[in-house]
């Protein structure tokens, strides 16, 4: 069974998505020597998912269609701004939630007047790591760029 060309890009973007998810783990793992599989679906963490998934595709299009295409263009648009915005706005989204929820625990622990923490707000526990670190966008950028190289013989 072939599978059919012009199938290339998605299944180069979901491979691409697929191989850092599992590199994230493994990652954990030679960091902390604790397998936690929720890294798996986790978003933050090394290397970045969305970087590899949207070079990945990019570059497939880039293979297919040829660099100096429109559609090429328009897809490296899109990944510079996941990647600018990994980096840069959902990473400094995490550290504001992380500074919210410790001013909340600093409150609680000092607070000489009697505010009420028993509102919804106070209790409801958000994620702190909802970004990348330029290194690990970086990480994922190296996979979009290879992975299209590695499995293009498999459509083209």
């Amino acid at each position: 069974m072939t599978i059919p060309a012009s199938l290339f890009p998605l299944v180069t973007a979901l491979v691409c998505n697929l191989i850092a998810q599992v590199l994230k783990t493994i990652f954990y793992y030679l960091k902390s020597g604790e397998w936690d599989l929720h890294w798996v679906v986790a978003s933050g963490g090394f290397p970045s998912s969305h970087s590899s998934t949207v070079t990945g595709l990019s570059m497939a299009i880039g293979i297919q269609e040829g660099f100096n295409s429109a559609l090429f263009a328009v897809t490296a648009i899109f990944a510079f701004i996941v990647m600018y915005d990994a980096c840069h706005v959902r990473y400094y989204s995490g550290k504001n939630i992380e500074l919210t929820q410790q001013l909340i625990k600093d409150l609680k622990d000092e607070a000489k007047i009697n505010i009420d923490y028993d509102e919804p707000i106070y209790k409801e526990q958000l994620k702190a790591v909802l970004g990348h670190k330029f290194t690990e966008v970086i990480g994922g950028f190296i996979i979009g760029l290879l992975i299209p190289l590695i499995i293009s013989p498999l459509f083209l």
